[in-house]
């Protein structure tokens, strides 16, 4: 008889979102975007590590795929949209940033929603949003582009692998 496998890997997955900087986008308007760092042994990521820069509106954007995909499951908190945001406020900032985390490490933790592509997009690639939807709708046009990516960042040297 076969004896069960004692020494099963535990799998990990863990993130951070850190760094937050303020970018413009015109003279008059700005938005601060956060680093997410990756680290992972899971079978479920093909990439163990990576670092990817987003802002607000691309993470409010996944958690409504997130939910449009899997509608029996309630969904973990995330920080609202406040109209008295200031990227100028530390405490606003940080607040948001820890938020933001919190949501990520529970998303992380409910497997149905490890299966979702566009998450798996969000967190290891640089691809926005539309582009996210072209490549998961398979076009060929998302491909070509995501290939191009993918060339430019390794020829530009801007490819970054965190340990």
């Amino acid at each position: 008889m076969d004896e069960p496998i004692k020494d099963k890997i535990n799998e990990f997955i863990t993130v951070w979102v850190r760094d937050p900087r303020i970018k413009k986008e015109d003279s008059w308007h700005s938005y601060v975007d956060y680093e997410i760092c990756v680290h992972t042994n899971s079978m479920c990521f093909t990439k163990k590590t990576s670092c990817v820069r987003r802002r607000y509106r691309e993470f409010a954007w996944l958690r409504q795929r997130l939910q449009d995909n899997a509608v029996l499951i309630s969904l973990p908190e995330f920080p609202s949209k406040s109209p008295f945001f200031s990227a100028n406020n530390g405490q606003h900032v940080e607040h948001r940033r820890q938020g933001l985390q919190e949501f990520l490490e529970k998303v992380l933790k409910i497997n149905i929603l490890l299966s979702d592509s566009r998450l798996h997009l969000f967190l290891q690639t640089q691809l926005d949003p539309t582009e996210i939807e072209a490549c998961v709708s398979g076009s060929i046009e998302s491909k070509e582009l995501f290939r191009f990516k993918l060339r430019k960042h390794f020829i530009l040297g801007a490819w970054k692998w965190q340990q």
